[in-house]
C-alpha cells in the first residue's frame, strides 16, 4: 500500500497476471478508489498522471522491469485528417451521433457482445452478463456520457463510446461497433468525432487510454498526430 501525497491516497498493488498485449509477460496495475465529492479532483488529478479510469476505479500500469505502456492523447487543435482519415469521415457522414447520460440499454448491449465475439472472442469481457455491462456504463463517480452513433435514415445503432468529460478534454473509456460494417472505418470514425465535439466545446485533448509500441493492438492510435505521451516526472511530451 502507498501513499499518494497530493490527495493522501491510499493506492494498491494487484497481483501479477499474464500481459494482455505483450506475450511472456506480467502485468500488475497500481489503483485506487474514486468516491464522493473528492472524485472528479482525484480523477483529473490521476489522469494527468497516466492512470485511467474502470467504473469506480482508477488504475495505471505497475509491471516490474516493464514500462511499455505509456497513457497518449491526441492535440485536437492541431490534428489534420489524414486523406485516409477524410475519407471515413466521407463514408460516415450519414451517421448521427448523440451524446446520452451513462444508460445501459438491452440495445447497446447486444451490439457489445456482437464486437465483443467478432474481435475478441476468448477474452474475459466476453463473459459479460447485461447486468455486468450496465455496472461498466452506469458505475461511475464523475463526469462520464454514452455516445451513440446511430444511421440517420435507420436509427439502426453502429457504434457506441463510453466516456468521460475532463476539464481539458475527453476520456474514451471504451467504444465498440458493428464488427459487420468494417469498411466504414467506425473505430476510426469515433476518435474523428470526440476530436471534432472537444475543438467544438473549446477543450483541448482527447484521451486515448495506453499505446504499446510493440502491439498490433495498438498501432492504430499512432496515426492520430500530434500525439503526446505521458512521462511520469516529464509530464506530457510529443510521441514522435
Amino acid at each position: 500500500m502507498i501513499e499518494h501525497s497530493p490527495e493522501n491516497t491510499q493506492l494498491f498493488l494487484t497481483a501479477a497476471m499474464p500481459c494482455p498485449y505483450l506475450p511472456d509477460r506480467q502485468e500488475r496495475k497500481l489503483f485506487t478508489h474514486l468516491h464522493g465529492k473528492r472524485a472528479a479532483g482525484l480523477h483529473q488529478l490521476l489522469s494527468d498522471n497516466g492512470f485511467r479510469r474502470s467504473q469506480n476505479l482508477i488504475y495505471r500500469p505497475a509491471c516490474e522491469g516493464c514500462s511499455a505502456c505509456q497513457s497518449v492523447r491526441i492535440v485536437a487543435d492541431d490534428f489534420e485528417p489524414s486523406s485516409r482519415f477524410r475519407r471515413v469521415l466521407r463514408t460516415n457522414a450519414d451517421i448521427r451521433a448523440d451524446v446520452k447520460p451513462p444508460t445501459a440499454t438491452p440495445e447497446q448491449y447486444e451490439l457489445f457482445k456482437r464486437y465483443l465475439a467478432a474481435r475478441h472472442d476468448g477474452g474475459g469481457m466476453t463473459q459479460m452478463s447485461h447486468l455486468d455491462y450496465e455496472y461498466m456504463v452506469e458505475d461511475t463517480p464523475v463526469h462520464s456520457v454514452v455516445v451513440e452513433y446511430r444511421q440517420r435514415e435507420t436509427e439502426e445503432l453502429v457504434a457506441v463510446a463510453l466516456t468521460d468529460v475532463m476539464p481539458d478534454g475527453l476520456s474514451m473509456v471504451y467504444s465498440f461497433f458493428d464488427p459487420e460494417q468494417r469498411k466504414r472505418g467506425l473505430g476510426n470514425h469515433l476518435i474523428l468525432d470526440h476530436i471534432s465535439q472537444v475543438r467544438s466545446a473549446g477543450l483541448k485533448y482527447v484521451y486515448l487510454g495506453y499505446w504499446v509500441e510493440n502491439s498490433p493492438k495498438m498501432a492504430y492510435k499512432r496515426s492520430f498526430q500530434p500525439l503526446e505521451v505521458q512521462k511520469g516526472s516529464l509530464g506530457w511530451i510529443p510521441l514522435t
